[in-house]
């Protein structure tokens, strides 16, 4: 069996039966490595260079945690809450309870979109602001599955459709690796052709919605121990609001999220919004908040070195290029579900687009899809396995909110949903894009 297959399978499988996913990409990664013809010191070697390829990710994370918490002491979550609260139906009829529920869906949907462009903190605001909210959810006894796909939609959608705050850097990153690859793609004409693909989650997302998760489903309310948010002030607010707007220009213009957090920080910090003697406390609780997320993407990216050094993520693609032939719709089907396979397995869809141009684009000339084509492959490749796979953050993200008072499980009520709901449209409307484009 392929590498990268039997490693992934593995990987799913024991997160599927409960496994700490760490420990699952670990297993999974000495698999592949044994399978694709690595010694097991190899694998451990090359596991073990990996984790240093994502220390950059890794702070990114931790200064972004940092940054949401300092954010948290001026109080502007505490305002967005209590605004959310007070807009909830307070009477028992039906039509103020689902008129309440669907404000909590929009704004929490609202929330992860702006989290990637306009606030761009990406899932740092997850465990802040829905804890809060578990109470008033269970009440209305909301099924947090729904939650979980309306995060993970508003963590995926707007980078692959549109081009500004992470968006500008997966649409830049698949342009450059495109044009090494062969193949020079106006940035004008990602958005474009991404658009039928991104019409797949919306589908999704409305499934979702209205259909697999609109019954109601019963959770304990029981204490949750949250993370302290300050009491809000006119100041504090404005001062919160400029941070973050510096944080998004210092992002743009630098292309680094570590810069962009820092910057954020420290606005809050001289501004005296935040008190200099608290700074090394928040900082902390903001790293530690998003620990476990940053050790799941370190052991991920050991896993993709391990898979690229096997050499079977290229022998996959050239199993599929026999298969294919000169037939367009299989080759487009095929190539989608070699993106699904390798992003499952790697967890971010901005680690994956090297690997999958470099296989790809030769591929889909020698096959005859347009230019506009292979961008939608190229990106519906790279997007799909980011929603539903154990290492992405736009699963660990939701799940890191909605489990905080251990009712959510991390594989079947954030996993398997977000699969099933948004990577099943993606193939269909992203080979639907390649044969149309």
């Amino acid at each position: 069996m392929n590498a990268v297959v039997l490693a992934v399978l593995i990987m799913l499988v024991l997160s599927l039966l409960r496994v700490n996913v760490v420990l699952a990409l670990v297993a999974g990664a000495l698999a592949g490595g044994l399978a694709g013809g690595l010694s097991i010191d190899k694998t451990i070697e090359v596991f073990s260079n990996g984790l240093g390829g994502s220390a950059e990710v890794a702070l990114s994370y931790a200064l972004l945690g940092g940054f949401a918490i300092a954010i948290s002491a001026t109080g502007l979550p505490n305002l967005m809450v209590e605004w959310v609260l007070a807009k909830v139906g307070k009477d028992g009829e039906s039509r103020g309870k689902t008129l309440s529920k669907a404000l909590i869906v929009f704004s929490i949907l609202m929330m992860a979109i702006f989290s990637q462009n306009l606030i761009p903190i990406h899932i740092a605001f997850i465990p802040i602001l829905i804890p809060p909210l578990l109470k008033v959810m269970n009440e209305l006894k909301i099924d947090r599955r729904l939650i979980a796909s309306a995060l993970t939609f508003g963590l995926t959608a707007p980078y692959i459709l549109l081009p500004v705050g992470f968006g500008q850097i997966f649409q830049g990153i698949i342009a450059e690796n495109m044009e090494s690859s062969g193949l020079a793609v106006n940035m004008s004409d990602i958005p474009k052709a991404m658009l039928i693909p991104t019409a797949g989650l919306v589908v999704g997302l409305l499934i979702a919605i209205f259909v697999s998760y609109r019954k109601k489903r019963d959770y304990q309310t029981t204490e949750i121990v949250e993370t302290e948010r300050g009491e809000y002030s006119k100041a504090g607010i404005i001062l919160s609001l400029v941070a973050i707007v510096a944080a998004l220009i210092v992002q743009l213009q630098l292309d680094s999220m570590i810069f962009g957090a820092l910057t954020g920080i420290l606005v809050i910090y001289i501004s005296g919004a935040v008190k200099w003697r608290d700074a090394d406390q928040l900082l902390t609780e903001g790293m530690k908040m998003m620990a476990f997320i940053g050790f799941v993407m370190l052991a991920a990216f050991g896993f993709a070195d391990v898979l690229k050094e096997t050499g079977d993520v290229e022998r996959l693609v050239e199993q599929a290029a026999g298969i294919i032939g000169n037939n367009k719709s299989l080759a487009a089907l095929l190539m989608l579900l070699v993106g699904l396979l390798v992003t499952m397995g790697i967890g971010s869809s901005f680690s994956t687009i090297p690997i999958i141009a470099t296989i790809f684009v030769p591929l889909a000339l020698e096959v005859g899809f347009s230019p506009m084509a292979t961008i939608a492959l190229v990106g519906t490749a790279a997007a799909l396995g980011d929603a539903g796979s154990p290492a992405s953050d736009s699963t660990l993200g939701p799940t890191a909110g909605l489990n905080a008072d251990g009712q959510h499980n991390h594989i079947w009520d954030t996993c398997v949903p977000t699969f099933m709901h948004y990577n099943i449209p993606l193939i269909l409307f992203g080979w639907l894009a390649a044969v149309i484009l």
